[in-house]
């Protein structure tokens, strides 16, 4: 792995990750605005904004777009998360100058069209429509919103149909203006490349970008409680929470290897102990989101409105006796597994152009992978064991959706993880 870093004069920060064997380029510009930088007025703007960046610029409509891509068989796509919101393409090594010329268009030129807007607008309401039809998905908005409310990071990406209904061209250029600066932007690149030449094209096309900086944002809260809502469904959706550390902690690999052993995989102790030895659920899994500021681990779980009382309090039992009874052998176990998925990972020149990105925002660099590698491999049962008592001493947070009757009293799962 080659990388190089460049700060260009704006501001943005250039990486390349330089891949000999490959033919293609991944590349695109990762924005460290998402929808934590919204105030509830305009929750869902950053998640507009990236649909209608694809609808038009000065110098392309929104068919030229696509069609320049996709006539020298390149993919580009987009998304939003709560921290930032990523445009990216993929391209033969010979198109990368083109896929740059594009981007750099529909961050600095969009037009924003109000015919387009309003057709973009019934779209995102008929995303926000099916995800509320899909409990699998909306429970973890539910989630999110429980275990953070009344503060950015617990509002949908989405958006608020009301919101979405009422947002005008006006708001969207005025977010674009203050938030899209140059120097709150990565432009990543991965694959066949050569560092100086990405920069100079990247430096040549990226000219008319904001150069102040306006990234106000709200501090994480955890609050933790519970939301239940009963819907007529054959299975209830499921999740328990808890408060866990941020993205550039020291503890955040001690998290994810406990993660792992508890709920990553047909060996964890979940899987073994609620599907595989009680069939209490076909579904059953933990992971864990981390912020620039703090995180969330979940467990969650798709289970019949029968077998809901006695799902909740096995996974709070396991959750508990993961921090009592683990082996070493669980915690190498993990650890491998942690380190191979790092490592398959990054075989993707897509997915290691995203990493680069996202590492340089969160901690200011590119970590290589013998670094990761040794901070895994650094994580012992001792650790283990204290990041899983750090988790089961917050409050929780208890999210369900389906046929819920049967649910126990959030007191009782509280009370169960303490004793």
């Amino acid at each position: 792995m080659t990388v190089e870093l460049t700060e260009l004069d704006n501001g943005m920060i250039v990486a390349t990750d330089r891949l000999e064997h490959v033919q293609s380029v991944a590349l695109g510009a990762w924005v460290d605005v998402g929808a934590r930088n919204e105030t509830p007025e305009i929750n869902g703007i950053s998640h507009m904004l990236e649909h209608m960046a694809f609808k038009g610029t000065r110098k392309r409509t929104a068919l030229q777009i696509s069609e320049e891509i996709e006539a020298v068989g390149g993919q580009m796509n987009a998304y939003t998360s709560r921290e930032n919101t990523a445009y990216y393409c993929k391209v033969l090594h010979e198109d990368q100058a083109l896929a740059i010329d594009v981007i750099a268009d529909i961050l600095q030129n969009s037009t924003l069209d109000e015919k387009e807007l309003e057709r973009e607008r019934q779209v995102i309401l008929q995303e926000i429509g099916q995800a509320n039809d899909t409990p699998d998905d909306i429970v973890f908005d539910y989630f999110q919103e429980t275990a953070l409310p009344n503060q950015a990071l617990g509002r949908s990406i989405l958006g608020s149909p009301e919101n979405v209904s009422s947002l005008s061209r006006d708001d969207l250029f005025d977010f674009m203006s203050r938030r899209y600066s140059a120097k709150r932007m990565v432009f990543s690149a991965s694959g066949n490349v050569n560092h100086n030449e990405v920069v100079d094209m990247v430096a040549s096309k990226f000219t008319n970008l904001p150069v102040h900086e306006d990234h106000d944002m709200e501090k994480l809260r955890y609050e933790g409680g519970q939301r239940i809502e009963n819907r007529d469904l054959e299975q209830a959706h499921v999740i328990f929470g808890l408060p866990t550390v941020a993205y550039a902690d020291d503890a955040f690999y001690d998290v994810q290897v406990f993660s792992m052993l508890l709920g990553g995989g047909m060996s964890s102790r979940l899987f073994q102990e609620i599907r595989e030895k009680r069939g209490l659920v076909y579904s059953v899994y933990s992971f864990s989101s981390h912020y620039v500021d703090g995180g969330l681990f979940s467990i969650y779980a798709g289970t019949g409105p029968d077998d809901l009382g006695e799902l909740m309090p096995v996974m709070c039992d396991e959750l508990k006796r993961a921090t009592v009874d683990l082996s070493e052998e669980e915690v190498n176990r993990a650890r491998a597994q942690l380190k191979a998925m790092v490592v398959m990972g990054m075989e993707s020149n897509s997915a290691r152009c995203e990493t680069l990105a996202r590492q340089i925002q969160v901690h200011g660099g590119p970590q290589t992978i013998p670094e990761i590698m040794e901070k895994i491999e650094a994580v012992d049962l001792k650790r283990v064991i204290a990041a899983g008592e750090a988790l089961i001493s917050g409050k929780p947070t208890v999210t369900a959706l389906g046929p819920v009757a049967k649910m126990p009293e959030y007191d009782t799962l509280v009370d169960r993880l303490r004793a």
